[in-house]
């Protein structure tokens, strides 16, 4: 049985977001309390029966989690938790999935722009207050997007949002999704994955905006880089192990693709040692696509909607999981 209103204690577990702050502000009189670390955590989770949180769960945590029946993931990933341990001790759980849809969309746009743009370089001359002449050679000059080929690779609401924007600046757009019945959108055309390594050649720019999956882990592993034109650009804002880091480490040392722009990465924080951070041609953002000053009141609406249900004794949640 769900708790009442009344009955519920809401725990808010993330090492940085204002999730507390914003709900005390709606004023729903729910009891609710805040973790900053994974030690808290561990001591606390006994008094919730609701907690929001991401980055800092662990599955060994559900044995002391006696009170709890609900989890409201912040991130649209939800690869950390075990589905079946959930299942076992009846324990829901729900995504964020779409919560910052047009934040990460926005981002990898930017990273595309950046790398067509050379504005890495740009700040590493302002950095050594270089300013740069004319440029002869045409593969070292910035260029435009308007007839470049941009490949999504997965077009649910964050791919299907990039296809919008990229159209805006003329690009042609192919879209990859597992349903390719659901529909292109904005794409020009929408293929299934077994296609993928089929449509690489065919692009300019590779987007990543897949979920993990046992499909999605290492897709674009040494065959699918060696299938990209030498002056492609693979930008990955998916999940770091889509992409099997040592093969675009090897190929980024080869010059084998033009350059890539990376948010996620198999290990985070990327290791100091990752040859990847000295790459001129290489752009990496911190696992900030998703960042938007809008984050915690999206995930709280999605909270709220799931309680509301919760509290009608409806089966089906917003995003769920479990």
């Amino acid at each position: 049985m769900f708790p009442s209103k009344d009955k519920l204690t809401i725990c808010f577990a993330h090492v940085a977001y204002q999730l507390q702050q914003r709900f005390l502000a709606l004023g729903t009189g729910i009891d609710s309390f805040e973790v900053r670390d994974a030690a808290t955590l561990e001591r606390r989770i006994g008094e919730a029966d609701v907690l929001v949180i991401s980055g800092l769960w662990r599955n060994d945590l559900l044995g002391a989690a006696t009170r709890l029946r609900f989890i409201q993931s912040i991130g649209a990933g939800t690869d950390q938790f075990s589905r079946e341990a959930l299942g076992r001790r009846g324990v829901r759980l729900a995504s964020a999935r779409g919560v910052n849809a047009r934040a990460v969309a926005e981002h990898v746009m930017a990273l595309i722009l950046a790398l067509a743009r050379r504005l890495p370089e740009a700040r590493d001359n302002q950095a050594k207050r270089v300013w740069r002449g004319m440029i002869g050679d045409l593969a070292r000059r910035e260029d435009e997007l308007g007839g470049k080929t941009l490949l999504i690779v997965g077009l649910g609401q964050i791919g299907g949002r990039l296809a919008q924007l990229a159209k805006a600046f003329d690009m042609a757009v192919i879209g990859i999704r597992r349903d390719p019945r659901a529909g292109a959108g904005h794409a020009d055309a929408v293929h299934g994955l077994s296609e993928l390594k089929a449509l690489l050649p065919q692009a300019d720019y590779v987007a990543l905006t897949c979920p993990l999956t046992p499909e999605t882990e290492k897709l674009i592993d040494a065959d699918a880089l060696g299938r990209m034109k030498p002056s492609a650009c693979l930008v990955n804002a998916a999940r770091g192990r889509v992409v099997d880091e040592p093969a675009l480490i090897a190929a980024l040392e080869r010059r084998q693709i033009e350059g890539a722009a990376i948010d996620v990465t198999v290990e985070e924080p990327l290791p100091a040692n990752s040859p990847l951070w000295a790459m001129e041609h290489v752009l990496i953002t911190s696992h900030t696509a998703g960042e938007t000053r809008r984050y915690e009141d999206n995930v709280l609406a999605i909270m709220q909607e799931n309680l509301a249900r919760l509290w009608r004794g409806e089966r089906e949640l917003l995003n769920e999981v479990v």
